[in-house]
């Protein structure tokens, strides 16, 4: 079990390490390198996107937002802390910005689940289908939290500062929504 920790704890720090070059090549012009910034963090940008906007078009150009603002802004990236971090934290503040600008919130619509990147090979359509709708049902703010766990990779103490949430309340509604999904998920596969 140790040994499992460890290989998990070195694959996320190779990981980190990868998403900062690649910033850091990005800020000296690198088009490749941003390829690659974009083709492995797109998933966790749409998602945090469309957890805050609760629109899948309206996501998709935060999205698009987001990368411009990195490209512009890498040069002046300094790694300090987790580089995913950084760049949802600019997808965040560009998100709140369109709310205020709109006055408003929403919640999501079976167009946008469906948007949400593709699940790991081997989740089956209806596996997919039952985990969207156990999704739907927890509070926005749960599903926020576990989506940017379980898409972004995110470290609960990362989100907590991206959410602007003390640790203590991510924690408590990570563990209270997954119960939640646990409880809906028994209940759709024993109907």
């Amino acid at each position: 079990m140790l040994a499992a920790l460890w290989v998990q704890t070195t694959e996320e720090e190779d990981a980190r390490r990868e998403l900062e070059r690649l910033l850091l090549l990005t800020g000296q012009g690198n088009r490749e390198a941003f390829g690659l910034l974009y083709a492995k963090t797109r998933g966790a940008v749409y998602a945090l996107a469309l957890s805050l906007l609760g629109d899948a078009h309206e996501a998709q150009d935060i999205a698009q937002d987001a990368y411009v603002r990195v490209w512009e802004s890498a040069p002046s990236y300094r790694p300090q802390g987790s580089p995913m971090a950084w760049l949802l934290t600019v997808t965040r503040n560009l998100a709140r910005s369109r709310l205020r600008q709109n006055g408003r919130q929403t919640t999501l619509d079976e167009e946008a689940w469906n948007a949400i990147p593709a699940a790991p090979p081997g989740v089956s359509p209806e596996d997919r289908q039952v985990l969207q709708e156990a999704l739907a049902r927890l509070e926005p703010e749960e599903r926020q939290i576990i989506l940017l766990h379980a898409i972004s990779g995110l470290k609960h103490r990362e989100i907590a500062q991206l959410l602007e949430r003390p640790l203590s309340t991510v924690l408590s509604k990570y563990h209270r929504g997954l119960k939640k999904m646990k409880a809906l998920m028994k209940g759709e596969s024993d109907q």
